[in-house]
């Protein structure tokens, strides 16, 4: 199968070995929209200060992220496995996980990217801040940019297997399935149920939300789940020891999956 993730503002503050090559990373054929990109966020960061922060959306006191992605074309790079931080990382778990299982990450999971478009586990990237909300001079709106990018990659990407997809809704704007594709993609929501006077509510919590996904993606790494369909790819979701609910989808879409929990 193969598993979209969102990536994390959290990253590693540095990297550890050799710099950028863009040449390197998996799906090359993004290697041009990633280089216009790149490119336009380094000058855009070196460019004038509060221009650069109001276009990536970023504060004042956050002049320290234009200082890092003016370096990205010499500053040494990590594993996108280890650069990625944040909540969602922390639940997977990737450094702990058995060598197999590991080595199935690496085959099975892609990461969205404001700046790569998306990258492998494997993918050796410096730390940046460019967020999919950002519009960059002479590239425009990220999403927009990657729609038309990543279109034809992560359909040659997903090939005949099932999709997972647990991105969030920002980065899920810039690939829809279609298709053949489509039938066989499970978008995964998380939902937390809690009582209210009797009734029960369900709503999303971002923190628990991330939480949840990195820990579904890690049991089912750690089960060897190897799925071949979306309806074995749902009934691997129902074997964990989750709630999982079915939303009736028209023909032809993502099928939409709520797994609830109740407790944060």
């Amino acid at each position: 199968m193969l598993i979209l993730l969102p990536p994390s503002e959290g990253k590693a503050d540095t990297g550890t070995g050799r710099r950028m090559d863009l040449a390197r990373l998996s799906l090359p054929e993004l290697a041009g929209a990633r280089e216009r990109v790149l490119s336009a966020l380094v000058d855009a960061s070196t460019a004038d200060e509060a221009v650069a922060l109001a276009a990536l959306g970023l504060g004042p006191g956050q002049r320290d992220e234009l200082r890092r992605n003016a370096r990205l074309l010499r500053a040494a790079t990590a594993p996108a496995e280890r650069l990625y931080t944040g909540v969602l990382y922390e639940a997977l778990d990737l450094a702990s996980l058995p060598a197999p299982a590991l080595r199935a990450a690496r085959r099975s999971v892609l990461i969205s990217s404001g700046l790569w478009g998306a990258v492998r586990l494997a993918d050796r990237i410096p730390p940046y801040r460019c967020p999919i909300s950002a519009r960059l001079p002479g590239v425009g709106a990220l999403s927009a940019w990657w729609r038309a990018a990543l279109d034809p990659a992560l359909t040659a990407a997903a090939g005949d297997r099932p999709v997972l997809d647990l991105r969030s809704g920002a980065y899920a704007a810039t690939w829809t399935p279609r298709g053949a594709v489509a039938a066989r993609t499970v978008i995964v929501r998380v939902l937390h149920e809690r009582d209210v006077d009797g009734t029960p509510v369900r709503t999303v919590v971002s923190h628990f939300n991330k939480a949840t996904k990195g820990r579904l993606v890690r049991e089912l790494l750690l089960a060897g789940a190897r799925p071949r369909t979306a309806d074995a790819l749902v009934a691997a979701l129902r074997d964990l020891t989750y709630r999982v609910e079915e939303t009736a989808t028209p023909a032809g879409r993502p099928r939409q999956v709520d797994v609830i929990v109740s407790e944060l």
